[in-house]
């Protein structure tokens, strides 16, 4: 198995529910098998479990009257920074949600503006939002997109976000990205999908790495930038921890 895929299997089998805490975040990249090389490391993150839900209400996967809803607050869903990172406060937006446009800031026009009118047409309800930068220069977002139903969510990643062979949309600082082919097609969670881009050499300014991911009713947007090159490991980390909050 090669490195990639081990630890994508790690970061979200290891743990021992989605409301107990998460062991990879406190391992070290020497600790995993095929992963010593020292300059990418795993980053670590808070103690992590699932988000408290409404009395008497059932997981997002659990509910068979609206399946793929999840009852509990969309901001409690969105994985908090790694210890050591500066917080980008403005993604936190106004009580935790974003404004559209200020999501919709990360995309090329006229991408922007063709995606401004779909999440009008979908129905968008809300946005949540975290971003972060940890010491070796790479910048963090994770935006959590809510819609009214899982149908929604999903024809909207499948048709206009997560399309094959690249993004259905171009992000700022990556007009060229292309699916990453050696990345884990499964998310690790049945219920719960992904495509995963690479900016193409020669990168800009930055080197970005993008995810999507269509969980029920929420459809995630990862972004990883970096002056020079985004390490394997913390992006799937990232990416894992997230997939599971989502569960």
């Amino acid at each position: 198995m090669s490195a990639l895929r081990w630890i994508a299997v790690v970061a979200v089998f290891a743990v021992g529910g989605t409301a107990t805490a998460y062991g990879i975040t406190r391992l070290d990249r020497e600790d995993v098998p095929g992963l010593a090389a020292p300059t990418e490391r795993l980053w670590e993150y808070p103690r992590l479990s699932a988000a408290p839900l409404p009395s008497d209400s059932p997981a997002p996967f659990a509910d068979e009257d609206d399946p793929g809803a999840h009852h509990a607050d969309l901001r409690a869903l969105v994985l908090p920074a790694p210890k050591g990172a500066v917080e980008d406060r403005a993604l936190r937006g106004s009580e935790g949600w974003l404004a559209t446009d200020d999501f919709l800031a990360e995309y090329a026009e006229p991408d922007r503006a063709a995606l401004r009118q779909t999440l009008v047409d979908t129905g968008l309800r809300h946005v949540a939002a975290r971003g972060w930068t940890t010491e070796d220069g790479t910048h963090t977002r994770v935006y959590l997109l809510r819609f009214g139903t899982a149908a929604v969510a999903d024809d909207l990643f499948h048709q206009q976000l997560a399309r094959q062979g690249a993004p259905g949309h171009r992000v700022r600082g990556a007009e060229r990205a292309v699916h990453d082919a050696d990345f884990p097609d499964a998310s690790g969670i049945a219920e719960i999908r992904r495509s995963v881009y690479d900016e193409t050499r020669p990168y800009g300014a930055e080197h970005v790495r993008q995810a999507y991911l269509s969980a029920g009713d929420v459809v995630a947007v990862v972004l990883l930038s970096r002056e020079g090159t985004v390490d394997t490991v913390p992006f799937v980390q990232t990416l894992a921890l997230q997939t599971q909050l989502l569960a």
